[in-house]
């Protein structure tokens, strides 16, 4: 396999085929990431994607295929519909694909076309929400609005794929952080996405945040904060069918909760540990990262 810059996937994906369809990130504008900085975005040509995917038809058995980088989606419906028409001429054990999408990306397909692909195989995508809060929306440069990722995410629950959603705590810092609380727990019931990450925020050096972290314009909630955070997004979202999951190494305390039968149980968990204030009960420092 022939990969090119950084290559990164979802937990879930430990054990995907990582196949390059893009380099790099569309949108790569995002004030708090770090991941593409430096890295020109470009889709590969058939002809490299193809030779991977024959590669690929060589190994034991291939059933879950994640498509690499940031937004997959981005490339024009003809030629991923012929990307998926490859994997399954070569790949014939395939059973899911996966992908990274942003608003942008998922908006500029028709219902018809992610229905297209959801038949194809496309069972789940990956969206960034990071946070319902419109002015904090523009101030990370998420490249959409409110409505636009709400009405992405509709859309790809819509069309039948399984929808995963991540959201940043303390994106908001001191100043936003209750609004940005809310304002997520609001999005995320209107999304009502299958599965939700709640991530901590890390202010990494040459990103824009960092310069406003290290000014003093954006200042972090303390441990408890970020679980206050948590607290009300899982205490005023209301989904259907969501398993929800702060199990990321960025996070202080570890949840994995299936909404809505264990809410009550999960808010009351951390409502206990915020209470208490006993540091002991969190991840230590030296073990958090991105």
């Amino acid at each position: 396999m022939k990969y090119e810059g950084m290559i990164i996937r979802p937990p879930s994906e430990a054990y995907s085929l990582l196949l390059q369809v893009t380099v790099g990130c569309s949108h790569n504008k995002c004030t708090f990431c770090p991941t593409y900085k430096g890295e020109k975005f470009r889709i590969k040509s058939f002809a490299e994607i193809e030779e991977d995917i024959l590669e690929a038809s060589d190994y034991r058995s291939v059933e879950k295929i994640f498509l690499c980088d940031g937004d997959a989606l981005i490339i024009p419906q003809p030629r991923l519909v012929e990307i998926f028409f490859s994997i399954h001429k070569h790949i014939r054990s395939m059973k899911r694909v996966g992908c990274y999408a942003n608003a942008k990306s998922i908006l500029r397909k028709t219902p018809e076309d992610l229905v297209q692909l959801r038949k194809l195989g496309l069972k789940i995508v990956y969206l960034g929400v990071e946070t319902g809060n419109e002015d904090l929306l523009k101030k990370i440069n998420k490249g959409a609005t409110y409505a636009q990722i709400a009405e992405a995410g509709r859309r790809i629950k819509n069309a039948g794929i399984n929808l995963s959603v991540t959201v940043l705590l303390g994106i908001g810092g001191i100043e936003k952080s209750v609004a940005h609380a809310f304002d997520t727990a609001k999005i995320l019931t209107e999304i009502d996405p299958d599965y939700v990450g709640a991530l901590t925020v890390m202010v990494v050096p040459g990103t824009p945040l960092h310069e406003d972290y290290i000014s003093g314009r954006f200042v972090l909630p303390d441990t408890f904060g970020f679980l206050r955070e948590l607290e009300i997004m899982i205490a005023h979202s209301d989904f259907t069918n969501c398993f929800f999951t702060s199990n990321h190494a960025s996070n202080y305390l570890s949840i994995r909760a299936r909404m809505p039968e264990e809410k009550e149980k999960t808010v009351r968990m951390i409502h206990h540990v915020i209470q208490s204030g006993d540091h002991r009960q969190l991840r230590p420092e030296y073990l958090r990262g991105l």
